[in-house]
């Protein structure tokens, strides 16, 4: 049980919410030039990528992930396709919840005040918050706070909208590298860790680990 009365729960979205696609649209675009190993090398090198493309001074979110397709390109001897690349970015907006999202959502929004901190572009955002079908409190993204998580500087514009400090929040992410670490670093206390297995649990972080958002409704006794 999760021995904790926050005033709001602060979810990342993709892939904690969001069913997150990025591996599925490059298999989409490459697939059929890669074979299964080549594909899986390619898959790991973008996911490095996307996520070194984010730590520096903000950027679009289309410029993320084209600029990461690009550098994987390069790394892997396969030909750079823009207009393929631009489609990956494309299908963010299409992303659906995973199976278990809204009806945990549903019972965690009966007693709390639910936000959520993405590393979105605003123009795709909404379309994926309203397959989650939950009504939130706050969606703020990376766009509006100039800066991508892992950078603690997401937080802390998260934290001015809400005028709360990291006292005040459950924050739950499927993701250390992104949310997890940074959330430590930042001084919240209260964290959840949802194991959708891309990521392995690391118990130094002091979270609380959940199989999936029921789960997590279900330990903070809902």
């Amino acid at each position: 049980m999760i021995d904790f009365e926050p005033k709001y729960i602060t979810f990342d979205c993709y892939g904690t919410l969001t069913n997150f696609q990025m591996a599925e649209a490059a298999r989409h675009l490459y697939g059929d030039k890669l074979s299964a190993e080549k594909m899986a090398e390619f898959i790991e090198y973008f996911r490095g990528y996307r996520l070194d493309e984010v730590l520096g001074a903000w950027k679009p979110f289309r410029e993320v992930v084209v600029n990461a397709v690009r550098r994987t390109c390069e790394r892997t001897g396969v030909p750079f396709d823009a207009t393929g690349a631009q489609g990956i970015y494309e299908t963010v907006p299409t992303w659906g919840p995973h199976p278990d999202a809204a009806a945990g959502l549903a019972r965690l929004a009966s007693k709390y005040k639910l936000v959520i901190l993405s590393n979105a572009a605003d123009e795709q955002i909404a379309s994926n918050v309203a397959k989650l079908g939950a009504p939130f409190h706050l969606v703020a993204t990376a766009e509006q706070a100039q800066a991508y998580k892992p950078r603690q500087q997401a937080f802390e514009y998260l934290f001015s909208q809400l005028n709360c400090n990291p006292a005040d929040v459950l924050h739950v992410s499927s993701s250390f590298r992104y949310d997890l670490m940074t959330a430590y670093d930042m001084g919240i206390k209260n964290k959840a860790f949802v194991n959708r297995r891309h990521e392995p649990l690391n118990a130094a972080y002091e979270v609380n680990e959940v199989k999936d958002i029921p789960d997590l409704a279900t330990q903070l006794g809902l």
